[in-house]
């Protein structure tokens, strides 16, 4: 729900557009001594090559380069969309509440078919585009008044023993499954971190449960395509739209306790939410709210498992009943190797500044979250892990007005899989070499394809 999924400009890692502008514009200091023999050795003073496989399993390196050489970065996207990416953390703290920066797509200087690879796929023919992620203030602080109040951290609370339910049934799915009395096996994000979410949005939402298995098709169609053609999201999109109007429609006549029939039904200082902005603000709390917590489970436990100090820590401070490492923890977790990798899109309102570069209006700007989240110069051993970490201002939600709607839901999300994980699979280990690993396409989400492991089989 923080903007997360914007899979913007989809690609897989290591086609020809992930390249830096210097290299794209044929700079010698782009240039590798491979692709030109005459050229000296690689030094510190070239850029990283971005969005290749390698980046995608570890990007920090990249990331440490570029906070250092070239904090306010211009590259090529994968799209072949150029824009500024801002790394350090007191540049990215300042460019997210920075209103000169839009979230509207249509400050982007650039004509119409480029502007269509800077949203999420789909949503401009399906009109989607009326949601907190693509509009500014007035309109932007309309919605969300409407809508924050289907995230009080009471109602927030009142959901958590649907999503222990949820949490519960899928590991009992998962253990009836083994054929071995002695060693389970499961791939934890297609069973298990991606299902979770996606339900307890639905429920949230007020989508009968007869028809969540549609979602959940709809989207892992998101996911899988998250790094090929368009074309698959953009389908699941326009499905997904068609349910939802059918649906408004439903709870017009029929409206319940649930966050759909709030959105119909919302009326603040006599406002109220045309049909079109309803079905964007459904689809945006859906498509934002459902990939992030597969990631912050995916890469929160694949973390614990490559740092069994912690894992320990963590779990030998659960068996005792205790709740505090298990909440700081999962910031630190987001802070590590959080969710989401990049923010969703900026654009220069006028010509603007950030950490002394020159930025032109109708620029793209993206903030670099995972960049800024182990920047030496706020977090001390930024690159340690650290469940009990105190000093953790994070940016994993951003920053600003435009702060994730949903980070308590998705906070109790997190806590109560990775709790019940621990209690349930106290033995949960990876099957496999972790260099197998494969990390999804894609410029805004930052994620696992799998992560299969195995457990000894206990009773709950």
């Amino acid at each position: 729900m923080n903007a997360p999924n914007d899979p913007s400009t989809p690609q897989e890692p290591g086609t020809p557009q992930g390249r830096t502008a210097a290299q794209d514009a044929g700079s010698p200091q782009g240039r590798t001594a491979a692709e030109d023999p005459g050229a000296a050795p690689s030094g510190p003073t070239t850029p990283p090559e971005l969005f290749t496989w390698e980046f995608a399993t570890d990007p920090y390196p990249a990331y440490a380069w570029l906070r250092e050489h070239s904090p306010v970065h211009r590259t090529a996207l994968p799209s072949g969309v150029e824009a500024w990416l801002v790394t350090r953390y007191a540049d990215a703290k300042q460019a997210l509440a920075d209103q000169r920066l839009s979230k509207n797509p249509a400050h982007h200087d650039e004509p119409a078919h480029a502007k269509g690879k800077t949203g999420i796929p789909g949503e401009r023919k399906a009109e989607l585009m009326t949601h907190l992620l693509n509009i500014d203030p007035p309109d932007h602080t309309r919605l969300r008044r409407l809508v924050s109040k289907a995230f009080t951290p009471r109602r927030v609370a009142e959901f958590a023993p649907r999503v222990q339910e949820l949490t519960d049934r899928l590991i009992d799915d998962i253990v009836e499954k083994q054929h071995s009395a002695a060693k389970g096996e499961a791939d934890l994000i297609h069973e298990f971190a991606f299902p979770l979410p996606i339900y307890a949005i639905c429920d949230m939402l007020g989508v009968p449960r007869e028809d969540q298995d549609d979602f959940r098709d709809w989207a892992g169609m998101m996911i899988r395509h998250g790094g090929g053609p368009r074309g698959g999201v953009a389908r699941s999109v326009k499905k997904m739209r068609g349910y939802l109007a059918e649906l408004i429609h439903r709870k017009r006549e029929q409206p319940g306790e649930d966050l759909i029939s709030g959105l119909i039904k919302a009326s603040d200082h006599g406002e109220h939410l045309t049909e079109n902005e309803a079905a964007a603000m459904a689809f945006i709390l859906l498509f934002a709210g459902f990939e992030t917590t597969v990631n912050l489970i995916g890469n929160g436990v694949y973390a614990l498992l490559r740092n069994p100090a912690q894992r320990e820590r963590l779990q030998t401070s659960l068996a005792a009943g205790e709740s505090a490492l298990l909440e700081t923890g999962v910031e630190e977790l987001l802070r590590y190797d959080g969710p989401v990798e990049l923010a969703t899109w900026r654009f220069a309102t006028e010509a603007l500044e950030i950490g002394g570069q020159r930025i032109a209006a109708g620029d793209p700007v993206l903030v670099v979250l995972a960049a800024a989240d182990r920047d030496p110069e706020r977090f001390t051993e930024p690159d340690t892990l650290d469940l009990s970490r105190r000093d953790n201002q994070h940016l994993g939600y951003g920053h600003g007005i435009h702060y994730c709607l949903g980070a308590p839901l998705a906070r109790l999300e997190g806590q109560t899989a990775i709790a019940t994980l621990l209690r349930r699979m106290p033995d949960l280990r990876l099957a496999g070499d972790p260099a197998d690993l494969r990390w999804r396409g894609g410029l805004i989400m930052r994620g696992l394809r799998t992560l299969p492991v195995e457990f000894t089989l206990t009773k709950s």
